[in-house]
């Protein structure tokens, strides 16, 4: 290596620390601004913010963004912000009033999006403060609400339509006792149809309207399956199917006794109507590790893998013209999901077209304490 060489290598060296002197002395000059700016009282107050919480340059940067905000994908920690966030700010200062949009924001490698509410306040010329918060949730809870109700028109429409045509046809063949008869038999199960679905319609707007279950007692899952099999047997009777119980364990769950027995008689008669005639329904109760478990077992048609995934949703049927010829209203199981999550539980199912389903409901088992507090 050459003399001139090694100056050159010193040279790049003074260079580079230099830059970075320079470099560092920047960004302390731009938190001392920020810091000027931002008071750290002020500092402490946004952080303590639920909702994100940003402090706009006129430079379209943050002087200062909470963990909210950054979490948000409106600002990041380093000063950088949302366009639509800046340009909101700007659009606070032309007309010297808060202004406030919903931006979409996407976050993450794969994109996700979320729709964020943003308020921006002017403050003076140069500042302004933005308050975001997360709309997502609420937004497919909307569409939700929209489906639900495009949804129970629609299946209103059915059975209303039926009972207006069948009154109809009485009316015209009022000479004709037989045929009368046999309308007023379509009329009766038709009116059934009707009173289920507007039942479990109620219901599961109940179940929606609350996060959890209010009223907690000690329930028995025993004796909430074998009530919900002897609501279910005169059905399984007609179409002779069997029903049996077997319990490997006596658990006790905290719950709503009445909601926890609709869940397991939905099942029950999920998997008599979906069984041959027959065949054979058989209802568990378990316990493996502190999870209470009760399964409702058939051998009937089974479900593709995928109506599987969708098997809960409401309204949704894996055979339409099945599901009208027994009463089913395609919300049968959704109220079981709801029930189960209320209750902190959950629903698996395992099926397999031709051998038959298995639908397992899950719950934290309660174990009660004697007086000295040691396990009963």
């Amino acid at each position: 290596m050459t003399g001139l060489d090694v100056v050159w290598i010193l040279l790049g060296l003074l260079v580079g620390f230099a830059l970075g002197v320079l470099a560092f002395r920047g960004r302390r000059k731009q938190e001392a601004i920020a810091r000027t700016l931002v008071p750290h009282r002020t500092r402490e107050v946004l952080s303590a913010m639920q909702s994100g919480a940003v402090i706009v340059r006129r430079d379209r940067r943050a002087a200062f963004a909470n963990t909210g905000a950054a979490a948000l994908g409106i600002a990041r920690l380093d000063g950088k912000l949302q366009t639509e966030v800046a340009d909101l700010a700007e659009e606070a200062w032309a007309r010297e009033e808060a202004v406030e949009r919903e931006v979409v924001v996407r976050r993450g490698v794969l994109g996700s999006v979320s729709h964020v509410h943003v308020r921006v306040t002017p403050l003076g010329d140069e500042l302004a403060f933005a308050v975001a918060n997360d709309n997502t949730e609420l937004r497919a809870a909307e569409q939700s609400r929209r489906e639900f109700a495009t949804n129970v028109s629609h299946e209103l429409k059915t059975p209303v339509g039926a009972l207006s045509l069948l009154a109809e046809a009485i009316e015209e063949g009022a000479d004709d006792p037989e045929m009368v008869r046999d309308f007023a038999r379509k009329i009766r199960k038709e009116s059934r149809r009707l009173t289920k679905l507007i039942q479990e319609i109620i219901e599961i707007s109940r179940l929606q309207g609350d996060d959890t279950v209010r009223d907690h007692q000690p329930v028995e899952l025993e004796s909430v399956t074998q009530e919900a099999l002897e609501g279910a047997r005169l059905n399984a009777e007609q179409r002779d199917i069997t029903l049996a119980h077997a319990v490997n364990a006596a658990p006790v769950v905290m719950g709503d006794r009445d909601l926890l027995v609709m869940a397991v008689r939905n099942l029950v008669d999920n998997a008599v109507a979906y069984s041959e005639e027959g065949a054979k329904v058989t209802v568990t109760v378990g316990e493996t590790e502190g999870i209470a478990s009760v399964s409702v077992i058939d051998r009937g048609m089974g479900i593709d893998k995928a109506d599987q995934e969708r098997i809960f949703e409401r309204f949704y049927r894996t055979d339409p013209a099945r599901s009208r010829s027994t009463g089913g209203t395609g919300l049968g199981l959704s109220i079981v999901k709801h029930i189960a999550l209320q209750h902190a539980g959950k629903v698996e199912l395992w099926s397999q077209p031709g051998v038959g389903s298995t639908f397992t409901l899950q719950f934290q088992a309660e174990h009660g304490t004697n007086e000295e507090g040691t396990d009963a």
